[in-house]
């Protein structure tokens, strides 16, 4: 079995410490400009697409080589604004549910996101969580989108551990309708949780396997997996 964890919104919250670095970034990179992100949604959203997005209402560059400095330079504000106020913190539950897959002999799980490898990594890190506990992890730099995250991870558990997980094994655990769409496009079961921006009926409507308000009833989210 695998359990793929989503990070903003599921395992912890931040303060928005991702958005105030890559409005740092944006400012150091471009001198004398205002940038925003007015209309333009981040919730569930890849990274890579977000830069994009802000390049195109910004009328900065897009490409490969503006977006890999990008990436770079908000990797840095990120860990420099987190080294000088931790503003992350892990979600209910979270710590205790993490440990408890992790010593579960059936169990593997890992990260799936629309963070950067870094930027993500980081985030966790600061939560108080053991990033080494999360070994089979797909990042937004390993798709275009999210429906195509779900694939690079069951090759991952294949890759790591040596043997095969069917879809219908793997539930990924996120707050938004887009990880139910990437879930349910690829055969996995998604449990929703309600604690990002998005109501518990909202998340069921999108078709979620199952929508908890939180994940502080371990026992309880641990039999559902289970079953």
């Amino acid at each position: 079995m695998l359990a793929l964890w989503d990070i903003d919104g599921t395992l912890l919250k931040s303060e928005h410490a991702g958005i105030h670095a890559m409005l740092e970034a944006l400012h150091e990179l471009h001198p004398g400009r205002s940038f925003s992100f007015d209309g333009i949604e981040v919730s569930g959203r890849l990274d890579p697409l977000i830069y994009r997005e802000l390049a195109a209402k910004h009328a900065i560059p897009g490409d490969d080589d503006a977006h890999a400095t990008f990436r770079a330079t908000y990797t840095e504000r990120l860990r420099a604004r987190l080294a000088a106020r931790n503003t992350v913190r892990a979600l209910a539950g979270v710590g205790e549910l993490v440990r408890a897959l992790h010593d579960h002999a059936h169990w593997e799980q890992g990260l799936l996101t629309g963070n950067y490898e870094p930027t993500g990594f980081l985030k966790v890190t600061h939560a108080g969580l053991d990033p080494s506990q999360f070994r089979i992890n797909a990042f937004a730099d390993h798709g275009a989108t999210r429906r195509d995250l779900p694939p690079v991870a069951i090759r991952r558990y294949r890759d790591v551990t040596g043997r095969a997980v069917p879809p219908e094994r793997v539930v990924i655990i996120g707050d938004t309708p887009l990880d139910v769409d990437c879930a349910h496009h690829n055969g996995c079961r998604c449990l929703a949780v309600a604690t990002g921006i998005h109501p518990p009926d909202e998340l069921r409507a999108a078709g979620a396997d199952l929508v908890v308000d939180d994940l502080s009833d371990v026992a309880g989210v641990l039999r559902w997996l289970e079953a």
